[in-house]
């Protein structure tokens, strides 16, 4: 499949937002199904693409496939990244086009956005148990689990990290 990546246009915000928030009530991610308060962060695009940098994938035909939002060192998105470390969040692929390269494609992008930034060592993200397939993606590139460094944004909502070094 042709993938390309770029930063999400604002007449795709919306569409990024319901494919963030289906993919996660699609997979059971979220403990309170379509009332949970996180949704409200999935469909935020506007918010992160002000904010950090929002990237989507497109296919050939330009149809919008998924996206992520990389957050640079100190950014507000933030969740366990060091002063000397990038992050990337929300991480989601719309379930039409998973197994084909796009969640591999953004990720890759969000790499390469660290390597490009200069002074970085590191790349992190926050995942959970469950996401098998981004884990798949996340070791096959890399990264590595850091255990040490795992929380709990919720009572029972164990978050596991992994870190790429650059």
């Amino acid at each position: 499949m042709d993938i390309s990546i770029r930063p999400v246009l604002p007449a795709q915000f919306e569409d990024l937002g319901e494919i963030t928030a289906q993919a996660y009530l699609g997979d059971g991610l979220l403990d309170f199904g379509a009332d949970d308060p996180y949704l409200e962060q999935l469909r935020a695009v506007e918010r992160r693409a002000a904010e950090a940098e929002v990237l989507v994938a497109l296919d050939g035909d330009r149809r919008l496939l998924g996206g992520v939002t990389y957050v640079a060192p100190g950014g507000p998105w933030a969740d366990i990244a060091g002063e000397d470390e990038a992050e990337f969040r929300m991480l989601a692929v719309s379930p039409h086009a998973r197994g084909r390269g796009a969640g591999e494609a953004l990720v890759r992008a969000c790499i390469d956005r660290a390597r490009a930034a200069g002074g970085l060592c590191g790349i992190v993200l926050s995942t959970q148990p469950s996401m098998l397939g981004a884990h798949r993606i996340y070791r096959r590139l890399g990264f590595v689990r850091t255990p040490e460094r795992d929380w709990c944004p919720l009572p029972d909502l164990p978050l596991l990290t992994f870190r790429l070094e650059l």
